[in-house]
C-alpha cells in the first residue's frame, strides 16, 4: 500500500482535492512513526499491532561475493494482524 493509495482512498471517501487528500495520507503516516518512536508501539483495532524491536549486532552474508560482513544492532518494524484482519482476508 503506497502513500498515493491512502491519498486516493481518503480522497474519494471524503471528497476533497487529490493535494489535500495527499496532505492528509502524509500526516497519517507521520503521526504513525511519531507514536512508534515515541512509545514504540502502534495499535490499531480491526487491523493490528506494529511495534518496534531492536536487532542484536550479527554476520551476515554477502550473498554476491559469498563473504562475512558485520551487520549492526538496529531496530525494525513488526506487524502482527488482528484477528478481524486474518478472518477477513
Amino acid at each position: 500500500m503506497s502513500k498515493a493509495f491512502i491519498g486516493e482512498t481518503i480522497q474519494t471517501s471524503i471528497g476533497r482535492t487529490s493535494v489535500a487528500a495527499n496532505r492528509a495520507a502524509g500526516d497519517l503516516v507521520a503521526a504513525i512513526v511519531k507514536q512508534l518512536r515515541k512509545a514504540g508501539g502502534f495499535t490499531r483495532p480491526g487491523l493490528g499491532t506494529f511495534n518496534v524491536r531492536k536487532t542484536k549486532a550479527r554476520m551476515g552474508l554477502n550473498p554476491r561475493a559469498g563473504e562475512k560482513v558485520k551487520v549492526k544492532a538496529g531496530k525494525t518494524v513488526r506487524f502482527k494482524a488482528s484477528p478481524t484482519l486474518r478472518k477477513a482476508v
